[in-house]
């Protein structure tokens, strides 16, 4: 599509997780819908546009200085995101952006676009279409599909559902649509996300609704079904293990779905996972892994956990150290504990750790980690394993197993003169390996 040189131009910044990247591509689609041209510098935007992230401090802190940078280099700054959650914070630090509006509210910030850089009278959004697909921040191969937005858990250390409110489900027409949308228009991978998704359809109370004519349950394992039918790989992220989570594996073991499991466990020992108040923990977890790997034996589970909770003892570390022996997790991200203004956790009154030993905790963990999953990609050698391809530089193509998320997990690269481009699948033969990624050879 074509955008007129003299059109109104928008620079974005957009920080933060897959589900705040979604919510800048719907602003970003709306805006091109009414004319505006996104452009990729400073100097070039009429306006800049910081879609924030507030969820701990590290965050707020790199939001703070990307807004700040914006102000420096234009001058004329918008806020959205998590953080906007928090306007003084942000006005205190910067009492110069134009405006600040919270997470989701796609109209407010459409609106202090219009503010700052009235859109041009003579577009003609039935003219000048934007892609059905609408406006990616994502390479062309590969898209998150956001199927709700919000949160019903209290989790102690997270103040989500304060920014983002309780869940609220998309229909599942919709959800299908846009995944038919994304893949007519040459998308490879579809990753769903949402901060619950096992709880899609929960607050419809599974809602039957309707795509391409026929009935479809607004819950998890109808929606997996449905999207096995486009013809792309379909990569499940935040997963809480609930029972019916169990259902998925038989997907998983006839290729209709990838397996791969994201599950945010983030402890094992039962003492902290009370004081975090984590939904659906259960003694049986390590029985349902080893059950699932019965099932699906080329099933990834990757997770992420904390150290250093308050009132973590020695006791609950080692238990949670012995946890990952028997677990096994393929791809595992571990983050110290950092108190969030407005968190439940800081008012339980529980022992803070001290930094120096969340330091040798965090560690201690990543080491012993680090051998599980470097074991783990060695019974990968020789092994025949689909690939696709996200780069290709001077060294050759770099691509994801189906084992590999985007951006999180690890990469494959290929020793070939084949022309190969993003987006290509193709199936190779794994040749060595390390702690995170993988070398192959074409088929």
């Amino acid at each position: 599509m074509s955008t007129p040189s003299n059109a109104p131009k928008v620079g974005f910044v957009s920080l933060g997780c897959p589900k705040a990247l979604v919510d800048s591509e719907r602003i970003l689609t709306q805006l091109r819908t009414e004319g505006y041209q996104v452009v990729p510098t400073y100097e070039d935007a009429d306006v800049v546009v910081v879609n924030t992230c507030g969820f701990i401090d590290t965050a707020k802190a790199e939001s703070l200085d990307a807004i700040g940078e914006a102000i420096a280099e234009n001058g004329r700054v918008i806020v959205t995101g998590c953080m906007g959650v928090e306007e003084s914070a942000i006005r205190d630090v910067h009492p110069s952006v134009l405006a600040v509006t919270g997470p989701q509210q796609y109209e407010q910030v459409v609106n202090a676009v219009h503010e700052v850089v009235p859109p041009k009278q003579d577009h003609n959004p039935l003219i000048d279409l934007v892609p059905p697909q609408g406006v990616k921040l994502t390479p062309r191969h590969y898209a998150y599909l956001k199927i709700s937005e919000g949160c019903n858990h209290s989790c102690s250390f997270c103040i989500i559902p304060s920014m983002r409110g309780k869940l609220v489900s998309r229909p599942v027409g919709d959800v299908l649509s846009e995944a038919e949308r994304l893949a007519k228009a040459g998308v490879k991978e579809v990753l769903v996300i949402s901060q619950d998704t096992s709880a899609y359809g929960v607050d419809i109370k599974y809602r039957t609704g309707f795509w391409n004519g026929r009935p479809v349950k607004s819950r998890m394992t109808e929606m997996c079904e449905a999207l096995s039918e486009l013809g792309v790989w379909v990569r499940l992220h935040y997963v809480y293990p609930y029972p019916h989570v169990d259902q998925l594996i038989p997907l998983m073991a006839e290729g209709k779905i990838l397996p791969y499991l994201d599950i945010p466990f983030q402890h094992a020992s039962p003492t902290v996972l009370k004081a975090m108040k984590r939904p659906a923990f259960e003694d049986k977890t390590l029985a349902r892994i080893k059950k699932w790997r019965e099932i699906c034996p080329e099933l990834t589970i990757r997770s992420t956990f904390i150290v250093g909770f308050p009132g973590e003892t020695e006791e609950d570390f080692q238990y949670l150290l012995d946890w990952l022996t028997e677990a096994q997790l393929d791809r595992v991200g571990c983050f110290k504990y950092s108190p969030v203004e407005g968190a439940p956790a800081n008012d339980l009154g529980l022992e803070p750790i001290p930094e120096d030993v969340q330091q040798d905790r965090w560690e201690r963990f990543m080491a012993h980690q680090q051998a599980i999953s470097t074991a783990r990609l060695q019974q990968k050698i020789g092994k025949t394993i689909q690939v696709i391809i996200d780069e290709v530089d001077e060294e050759g193509p770099i691509g994801r197993s189906m084992a590999d998320a985007p951006e999180i997990d690890g990469n494959v690269y290929l020793d070939t003169d084949e022309d190969l481009k993003p987006g290509d699948i193709v199936t190779v033969v794994v040749t060595d390996a390390d702690e995170y990624d993988l070398w192959a050879q074409l088929a």
